[in-house]
């Protein structure tokens, strides 16, 4: 009895393992789709080879990206990694109050300093 507790215990642990990372597998996927079929024409995305684009067009299985001003390449959606900027429908409230405190300074270098710190914390 003894000799057919392990192999029964081994196949048992087996099962469980494949079932959560079947149950993990389904819902990455989902999460993928959700992901894709929320991208509109000005979304900034990164593809899965480290590019980063600005979609311009759409269709079914395609989208055509905006490498830089005026080049333009066309992709398959599974080649899309992750979206880097969604398109907002509504601007941030109080977005003009982060730089409102620049004022109107004549000395353009000490605004792009003062811009640089701002961005960096």
């Amino acid at each position: 009895m003894d000799q057919l507790l392990l192999p029964i215990i081994l196949i048992g642990a087996l099962v469980v393992v494949m079932y959560f990372s079947s149950k993990k597998r389904k819902k990455m996927l989902a999460d993928d789709k959700a992901m894709k079929d929320s991208i509109v024409p000005g979304t900034r995305i990164m593809t899965t080879s480290g590019l980063h684009a600005t979609v311009t067009a759409m269709a079914d299985d395609t989208v055509e990206l905006e490498i830089a001003p005026g080049v333009r390449t066309t992709w398959i959606k599974a080649a899309i990694r992750e979206v880097v900027v969604p398109v907002l429908d509504e601007p941030l409230d109080g977005f003009e109050d982060d730089y409102a405190d620049l004022g109107d300074d004549t000395d353009s270098d000490q605004t792009n300093v003062d811009l640089r710190k701002k961005d960096l914390g």
